[in-house]
């Protein structure tokens, strides 16, 4: 029984130590991969509140202004326009100008994506912001820059040549208008709506709720852009739906580089209200300044020296409509209208009369009288 015992403990220890045998020969089990934490996801496009109120007062305006009609019957209707005319701040408009730019150039996919790719590597995406705060010209850089840049000068030379087109028509109202007795009469209180001229031209002009959730919703992709409604039912669209940009090849206009450069930032999430001052910094454009405030000026001298009605309707024309209108056209870079003057009618052939061949009778007869 003792011995049974024992066979069976025998046998057992030996079962045991082959199992431990087995078990050292057999593969010991992968271990588990390491947990790699999953790269930051970039931040979101982000433009000011701020840059898109701007935008939408530069959009209202150009649509206010571009629809102001060449018909007038009274003094009162003068100004009326001449008020709807006159009502921006040159810096603000500029700014603006500038802002809608970036929204517009924010709704090339193939730009907005080239950017985002540097946006990914935190470190990476500081390096190029500060290579487009230093230099706004970095911008071009981009793969679909130069569409972006298609889709800005199309689209702000179109919103240019609608008010300038608008104001040659009323330039020729100022003539046409003088058939009518009551455009001759005086101008009444002409000091007081100069005044209102130079008031309104330091003042920011108010952007339209609407238009800006609209811009706004662009800026970030939700939505795609599409021109700001007439500014009345009678108005044209000056442009109808952006479908696709086309290439612009560079050398560009210091406003449409301005204007890719704060996209690029919006792209890579630096162009937020808390990074506004950066923002106001790049939309600074000095050239296009001094046009807008030498149109200004040449407008209180018009206004200033302007008596009867007429007058003040070619100060609108000229130097409201025509003047800011040529001066958004080459800020965008697109071609100025080609003027046609017309061809003065050829001066008819002088007549040569010749004189009938006289007799030597004849001139004889006349020396002796002589």
């Amino acid at each position: 029984m003792l011995s049974t015992t024992r066979t069976r403990a025998a046998v057992s220890a030996m079962a045991v130590a082959a199992a431990v045998l087995l078990a050292s020969c057999s593969t010991p089990p992968p271990p588990p991969p390491p947990v790699v934490a999953a790269p930051p996801a970039p931040p979101p496009i982000t433009l000011s509140s701020s840059v898109v109120e701007r935008a939408s007062a530069f959009r209202s305006y150009m649509q206010r202004a571009g629809a102001i009609g060449a018909t007038f019957e009274n003094g009162d209707q003068i100004q009326a326009s001449l008020k709807v005319g006159v009502a921006y701040e040159p810096k603000q408009f500029l700014s603006g100008a500038t802002a809608y730019a970036a929204v517009l150039a924010l709704q090339d996919p193939a730009f907005v994506a080239s950017v985002r790719t540097f946006a990914v590597d935190p470190a990476q995406r500081q390096r190029i912001i500060a290579q487009l705060v230093a230099d706004p010209a970095y911008a071009v850089g981009f793969k679909g820059s130069d569409t972006a840049a298609g889709l800005i000068i199309d689209t702000l030379g179109a919103e240019g040549l609608k008010l300038y087109t608008s104001g040659k028509a009323v330039k020729q109202a100022a003539y046409d208008v003088q058939h009518s007795p009551w455009s001759k009469a005086p101008v009444l209180d002409r000091d007081g709506r100069l005044a209102y001229a130079k008031t309104m031209s330091a003042t920011p002009a108010l952007a339209d709720s609407a238009d800006v959730a609209v811009l706004q919703q662009a800026s970030t992709g939700a939505i795609p852009l599409v021109p700001a409604p007439p500014a009345s039912p009678s108005a044209v669209p000056v442009t109808g739906p952006i479908l696709g940009p086309r290439s612009a090849p560079p050398p560009y206009k210091p406003l449409v580089i301005r204007g890719l450069a704060v996209a690029a930032l919006a792209a890579l999430g630096a162009a937020g209200d808390e990074n506004l001052a950066t923002i106001d910094a790049i939309m600074v454009e000095p050239t296009s300044a001094m046009c807008l405030n030498m149109g200004k000026l040449n407008l209180y001298q018009c206004l200033a020296v302007a008596k009867p009605h007429y007058e003040d309707v070619f100060c609108l024309g000229q130097h409201v409509m025509i003047d800011t209108g040529a001066c958004v056209i080459k800020a965008s870079g697109a071609p100025m209208p080609i003027e046609v003057l017309p061809v003065p009618p050829p001066k008819p052939e002088p007549v040569v009369t010749k004189k009938k061949p006289t007799s030597k009778k004849a001139a004889s007869a006349k020396k002796k009288k002589s």
